[in-house]
């Protein structure tokens, strides 16, 4: 990452952040906090919520019980050092901080991409062979496909890294961002990127393009199955089981894809800046409320914990 003949050492990055706002400053130091305490509040809660309930120890909320998990490791990894920023003059990060910071955000973002196939699945099992759903949804399966989701998002982030790091930055350093993502630091390397964009168009083929076609798959045999049920109350009830989930998927797809589509240049735009703090902040913090407010089970266990907190 240094250049080695007639190039200035580059030991870290300028992030512009937000700088170019000074305007709204003063709105964005208070409103960028108060998101990430409650998408901190909100995934803990539901992840504890989860946990603490007998009830819902389902295969149907394994998988939503790691989602909180994912997303607080997934804000964490850009939030704090932008919330920091604002107290800094020169907003900087070094070489090795930056690698770390796009290790824990690009593992976090794949794996939410794989555990979001692996629910649509899920809801598939739950809808087209309810009667066998138990024995195909097993806790070994599921744990396999959660252990899966993770070690994809491991294995590609690393060797996104191993080619990352035999770049070299001889000038500027100059990222026109708030956190350390691959265009633009692909924009401000001075030697051959070439395998890295083929390495990255090759990943979003499968992470992108193949999750989304078992997801798009899995839901036609849904609504297929869903036209099927002959009442209204078994209709209602199985659009119910997938709407939060479907919604979830929904927003963190439509956003991701217009994100890095617009970002071929760099993330340069300042609304660039803004769909990206959408997609690696403001999802974190609306999942946990997509989950909870249309699922009966999951306000039933709220109600039967708020009773044991009077009985205690």
């Amino acid at each position: 990452m240094i250049g080695r003949e007639n190039t200035t050492e580059i030991t870290h990055f300028i992030l512009l952040g937000f700088s170019d706002f000074p305007r709204i400053i003063v709105v964005l130091f208070v409103v960028f906090p108060v998101i990430y305490i409650l998408t901190l509040t909100w995934n803990l809660s539901l992840l504890i919520l989860i946990r603490m309930d007998s009830h819902l120890h389902t295969p149907m909320y394994f998988f939503p019980s790691n989602l909180p998990f994912i997303d607080i490791c997934y804000v964490t990894s850009t939030a704090p050092k932008m919330l920091y920023d604002f107290f800094q003059e020169r907003q900087t990060i070094t070489l090795v901080g930056c690698a770390v910071q796009y290790f824990v955000f690009s593992t976090m973002g794949l794996s939410e991409s794989c555990l979001m196939t692996a629910m649509a699945y899920d809801r598939y099992a739950a809808i087209c062979t309810p009667l066998l759903y138990s024995s195909v949804m097993s806790p070994a399966l599921c744990g396999r496909m959660v252990l899966g989701s993770y070690m994809a998002g491991l294995s590609a982030t690393i060797l996104q890294l191993c080619f990352m790091l035999q770049l070299q930055f001889c000038g500027p350093n100059v990222i026109n961002h708030f956190f350390c993502d691959l265009p633009p630091l692909l924009v401000l390397s001075c030697t051959d990127t070439f395998f890295l964009h083929l390495l990255a168009v090759i990943l979003t083929m499968i992470f992108g393009i193949i999750n989304v076609s078992v997801i798009m798959i899995s839901y036609v045999s849904i609504v297929i199955s869903i036209m099927k049920i002959t009442t209204a109350r078994g209709r209602s009830k199985a659009f119910n089981t997938c709407a939060s989930h479907l919604t979830a998927v929904s927003l963190f797809y439509t956003s991701g894809v217009f994100v890095y589509l617009s970002s071929s240049s760099g993330g340069s735009s300042s609304f660039d800046r803004f769909a990206s703090f959408f997609y690696t902040v403001m999802i974190p913090m609306l999942n946990p409320l997509i989950y909870s407010l249309r699922n009966k089970e999951i306000k039933d266990a709220l109600r039967r914990l708020q009773k044991k907190r009077r009985c205690c």
